[in-house]
Protein backbone atom coordinates (compact mmCIF):
# COMPACT_ATOMS: atom_id res chain seq x y z
CA UNK A 1 0.00 0.00 0.00
CA UNK A 2 1.60 3.24 -0.94
CA UNK A 3 1.63 6.41 1.53
CA UNK A 4 -0.17 9.44 0.42
CA UNK A 5 2.06 12.04 1.37
CA UNK A 6 -0.35 15.60 2.28
CA UNK A 7 2.61 17.20 1.00
CA UNK A 8 0.77 15.82 -2.66
CA UNK A 9 -2.28 18.15 -1.98
CA UNK A 10 0.03 21.41 -1.91
CA UNK A 11 2.44 20.75 -3.90
CA UNK A 12 1.04 22.39 -7.14
CA UNK A 13 -1.38 25.47 -5.29
CA UNK A 14 -0.37 28.62 -5.00
CA UNK A 15 -1.69 31.50 -2.74
CA UNK A 16 -5.37 32.40 -3.99
CA UNK A 17 -4.76 35.28 -5.95
CA UNK A 18 -7.35 38.58 -5.73
CA UNK A 19 -10.09 36.65 -7.45
CA UNK A 20 -10.16 33.68 -5.68
CA UNK A 21 -10.15 35.66 -1.93
CA UNK A 22 -12.71 37.59 -3.92
CA UNK A 23 -15.09 34.02 -4.16
CA UNK A 24 -13.81 33.19 -0.44
CA UNK A 25 -15.24 36.52 0.46
CA UNK A 26 -18.45 36.02 -0.94
CA UNK A 27 -18.81 32.60 -0.20
CA UNK A 28 -18.39 33.88 3.73
CA UNK A 29 -20.81 36.65 3.46
CA UNK A 30 -23.49 34.20 1.78
CA UNK A 31 -23.43 32.17 5.33
CA UNK A 32 -23.71 35.25 7.11
CA UNK A 33 -27.57 35.03 9.30
CA UNK A 34 -30.31 36.68 6.03
CA UNK A 35 -30.50 39.42 8.60
CA UNK A 36 -27.19 40.23 9.40
CA UNK A 37 -27.14 40.32 5.44
CA UNK A 38 -30.39 42.48 4.54
CA UNK A 39 -28.73 45.13 6.43
CA UNK A 40 -25.37 45.16 4.80
CA UNK A 41 -27.14 45.71 1.25
CA UNK A 42 -25.83 48.99 1.28
CA UNK A 43 -21.81 48.10 1.78
CA UNK A 44 -19.43 47.72 -0.56
CA UNK A 45 -17.12 45.08 -0.10
CA UNK A 46 -13.58 45.44 -1.61
CA UNK A 47 -10.05 42.88 -1.57
CA UNK A 48 -6.93 44.61 -1.51
CA UNK A 49 -3.47 43.51 -0.81
CA UNK A 50 -2.06 45.75 1.55
CA UNK A 51 -3.74 49.38 3.36
CA UNK A 52 -3.05 52.15 1.21
CA UNK A 53 -0.31 54.52 2.68
CA UNK A 54 -2.72 56.98 3.61
CA UNK A 55 -4.17 54.26 5.68
CA UNK A 56 -1.39 52.57 6.71
CA UNK A 57 0.04 56.78 8.07
CA UNK A 58 -3.56 57.39 9.50
CA UNK A 59 -4.01 54.14 11.42
CA UNK A 60 0.42 54.50 12.62
CA UNK A 61 0.65 50.97 11.52
CA UNK A 62 4.22 49.35 12.38
CA UNK A 63 3.99 47.23 9.29
CA UNK A 64 1.48 46.53 6.28
CA UNK A 65 0.74 43.25 7.86
CA UNK A 66 -0.88 44.72 11.12
CA UNK A 67 -4.29 45.61 9.51
CA UNK A 68 -6.79 42.36 8.05
CA UNK A 69 -9.82 44.44 7.51
CA UNK A 70 -11.16 48.06 7.19
CA UNK A 71 -14.78 49.74 7.69
CA UNK A 72 -14.75 52.99 5.81
CA UNK A 73 -17.85 55.46 6.44
CA UNK A 74 -20.52 56.31 8.48
CA UNK A 75 -21.81 53.63 10.92
CA UNK A 76 -25.95 53.12 11.08
CA UNK A 77 -25.49 54.36 14.43
CA UNK A 78 -23.97 57.19 13.45
CA UNK A 79 -26.11 58.39 10.52
CA UNK A 80 -28.82 61.10 10.57
CA UNK A 81 -29.26 61.88 7.38
CA UNK A 82 -27.36 60.86 4.09
CA UNK A 83 -25.01 64.01 3.07
CA UNK A 84 -24.37 65.78 -0.29
CA UNK A 85 -21.12 63.75 -1.30
CA UNK A 86 -20.92 61.29 0.38
CA UNK A 87 -19.22 58.13 -0.53
CA UNK A 88 -20.57 55.02 0.38
CA UNK A 89 -19.78 52.65 3.37
CA UNK A 90 -16.99 50.25 2.35
CA UNK A 91 -15.26 47.10 3.82
CA UNK A 92 -11.62 46.05 2.79
CA UNK A 93 -9.72 42.91 3.09
CA UNK A 94 -6.16 42.94 3.37
CA UNK A 95 -5.51 39.90 1.57
CA UNK A 96 -1.88 39.20 2.34
CA UNK A 97 -2.15 40.35 6.07
CA UNK A 98 -4.68 37.67 6.08
CA UNK A 99 -2.80 34.97 4.41
CA UNK A 100 0.11 36.15 7.01
CA UNK A 101 -1.97 35.44 9.75
CA UNK A 102 -3.52 32.12 8.38
CA UNK A 103 -0.01 31.07 7.35
CA UNK A 104 1.06 31.89 11.57
CA UNK A 105 -2.61 30.34 13.09
CA UNK A 106 -4.12 26.89 13.28
CA UNK A 107 -7.50 28.36 11.67
CA UNK A 108 -8.95 27.87 7.79
CA UNK A 109 -8.78 30.68 5.62
CA UNK A 110 -12.59 30.53 5.33
CA UNK A 111 -12.93 30.80 8.96
CA UNK A 112 -10.59 33.66 9.04
CA UNK A 113 -12.23 35.77 6.04
CA UNK A 114 -15.66 35.35 7.82
CA UNK A 115 -14.46 36.77 11.32
CA UNK A 116 -12.90 39.94 9.61
CA UNK A 117 -15.94 40.09 7.26
CA UNK A 118 -18.29 40.17 10.40
CA UNK A 119 -16.01 42.46 12.34
CA UNK A 120 -15.83 44.92 9.77
CA UNK A 121 -19.67 44.80 8.84
CA UNK A 122 -20.10 45.07 12.62
CA UNK A 123 -18.81 48.81 12.70
CA UNK A 124 -21.35 49.28 10.21
CA UNK A 125 -23.90 48.67 12.69
CA UNK A 126 -21.96 49.71 15.50
CA UNK A 127 -22.12 45.98 17.00
CA UNK A 128 -20.42 45.57 20.45
CA UNK A 129 -17.49 42.33 20.36
CA UNK A 130 -19.92 40.35 22.34
CA UNK A 131 -22.71 40.91 19.47
CA UNK A 132 -20.17 40.41 16.50
CA UNK A 133 -19.51 36.84 18.56
CA UNK A 134 -22.75 35.92 18.97
CA UNK A 135 -23.18 35.98 14.78
CA UNK A 136 -19.79 34.26 14.55
CA UNK A 137 -20.99 31.27 16.35
CA UNK A 138 -24.33 31.18 14.60
CA UNK A 139 -22.20 31.07 11.13
CA UNK A 140 -19.86 28.48 12.97
CA UNK A 141 -23.11 25.85 13.13
CA UNK A 142 -24.17 26.53 9.46
CA UNK A 143 -24.49 23.15 8.29
CA UNK A 144 -22.83 21.14 10.96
Amino acid sequence: MARIDQTDDWRDRHAPAISAFESLTMEAYGHLPQEFRDLAQDLIIEIEDFPSDDVFEDMALETPFDLLGLFEGRGLGERFTMETGQLPNRIILYRRPILDYWAENDETLGDIITHVLIHEIGHHFGLSDDDMERIEESVEHVGG
